[in-house]
């Protein structure tokens, strides 16, 4: 089989030099075993990254959903204001936080993959400094979300104890700040181990602090709330330690320096449109259950509604850790000066999540009886979760082919087009649809989450329009500038 000149036979390439090997392939006319050869290589990469992302998302939203197991044994209105002030609280706070760190997952991995390793510690102070300022604001609105709730029409029941918990939840929000950032940093790195070890002491000893404040203590959903910021000082203490005196990060992170606090309105530039990519999309579905709220008994759609959110956020968790692995390895590359190898890695992290978005949309289906008595024991609760089930798995399988196009673009750079993409599929499409099937034709619960579904559709085909035509080498040029373009005299 022949081979264009001037370059190494396929074995060579595929072996010895896996990423000019996945370029030449990405590239095109190669031959069939280069092709292979590459995307084999990119894919045991992918899953390396992927498979202890995922685990410490899962670990890491596990805190809030352990909370509410444990209130949902307290009674349906105790599982329903939980479940509220939680949605609040992630809609005008947590999310935001997550959003904007996302930011640090293009500028840490494109200076890692650069080589500007001093540069990704500067980039993780500066998200700190203006993530913190950003987000001051939101504790005032937590101390005051039951009566907010209340003016705008929650059953006032519901709305008195979400406001309860959302004010105990207060602590939460100054100690996510910096653990978000060090996630992002060290992920940045491909440092993911540590990062699901850390996520695993904590979620262990979440379940035992909970235990121990709701029942032992006798705090009720109060002691939920309280375990939450417990457990993220712990998981940001671990963290914050394995960066201090891990060789690992000895070159990407030598202590605060007065860079931190230089070009903060330019990271802020990329940070909010990343934090709306990711916010426009959580606040449709919050939204949903604020709407359940004014449905016929509101206390049994605002639960079932919720343990459906909830459950589609931690199962979703498997194709996000997919969507931060081809983030990583997407910005490493085009800071590196690959752009081939970051198209190769988009082809194959999107065959990746079709196959494990069928298998968990199959398990979420064959478990959905078992997933609903983990929440509550109330019979009525737990039928009409089994009843929503099927199209949460619809809405999971599509929305896990968009995490991945959604990580592929992030990695560029393009936070902006996903930001539009999200506002146009879920306000324009997906939540109009809801209500005309929710409040219109009587479709209750069922409808609010079909008109979504439909949403996510519209969703990943714009996802998948924008990857199809991505310039690979123009991003890596802009790659290359964005990090030259620093404000650090010296290129580490």
């Amino acid at each position: 089989m022949a081979h264009d000149p001037g370059t190494a036979p396929c074995e060579t390439r595929g072996q010895d030099h896996p990423a000019a090997a996945a370029a030449a392939a990405a590239a095109g006319g190669r031959c069939c075993r280069c092709w292979h050869g590459a995307a084999a290589a990119e894919m045991k990469r992918l899953l390396r990254l992927a498979a202890p992302t995922a685990g410490s998302c899962v670990l890491q939203n596990a805190v809030n959903i352990v909370s509410l197991m444990f209130v949902g044994h307290l009674g349906k209105l105790h599982l329903a204001g939980a479940s509220l002030a939680i949605s609040i609280t992630s809609a005008t706070g947590l999310n935001v936080i997550t959003g904007m760190a996302t930011a640090l997952d293009t500028l840490c991995g494109q200076a890692f993959g650069a080589g500007q390793y001093r540069l990704v510690g500067v980039y993780k102070q500066r998200a700190m400094v203006v993530i913190a300022l950003a987000c001051a604001p939101f504790a005032f609105l937590w101390a005051y979300a039951g009566r907010v709730l209340a003016l705008i029409g929650q059953d006032a029941a519901v709305a008195a104890e979400a406001g309860t918990y959302a004010r105990w939840l207060i602590p939460s929000v100054f100690v996510s700040v910096p653990l978000q950032c060090h996630v992002r940093f060290l992920q940045a790195q491909s440092l993911v181990l540590p990062v699901a070890a850390s996520s695993g002491a904590t979620t262990l000893c979440h379940l035992a602090l909970c235990w121990a404040l709701v029942y032992k203590a006798g705090m009720g959903s109060k002691g939920a709330a309280i375990s939450n910021a417990v457990s993220y000082a712990l998981n940001l203490l671990i963290l914050a330690l394995y960066v201090r005196l891990s060789s690992a990060c000895k070159r990407t992170w030598t202590g605060f320096s007065m860079d931190g606090f230089k070009e903060l309105r330019g990271f802020a530039a990329l940070a909010v449109p990343s934090a709306l990519m990711i916010c426009l999309e959580f606040w449709a579905f919050e939204i949903l259950v604020l709407l359940s709220g004014r449905l016929p008994n509101p206390q049994l759609e605002t639960s079932v509604l919720s343990i459906c959110l909830n459950t589609g956020i931690l199962l979703f968790m498997v194709p996000l850790g997919l969507s931060y692995s081809i983030s990583t390895r997407v910005s490493n590359e085009l800071g590196a000066g690959q752009p081939q190898a970051a198209k190769l890695a988009t082809r194959v992290v999107v065959c990746i999540a079709f196959t494990t978005g069928s298998v968990l949309t199959l398990a979420m289906a064959l478990l959905r009886d078992v997933w609903a008595h983990m929440y509550s024991d109330d019979k009525e609760v737990v039928a009409y979760y089994a009843k929503m089930m099927p199209i949460l798995g619809i809405n999971f399988f599509v929305d896990g082919i968009h995490a991945s196009l959604a990580g592929a673009i992030t990695g560029c750079g393009k936070q902006k087009i996903g930001a539009a993409i999200n506002l146009g599929a879920f306000y324009l499409a997906g939540l109009p649809l809801a209500v005309v099937l929710a409040f219109v034709f009587h479709m209750n619960g069922m409808g609010l989450w079909l008109g979504m579904v439909c949403g996510s559709v519209a969703k990943v085909l714009l996802f998948g329009c924008v990857a199809w035509f991505i310039d690979w080498n123009k991003e890596a040029t802009k790659a290359k500038d964005r990090v030259l373009g620093s404000s650090l005299p010296e290129r580490q």
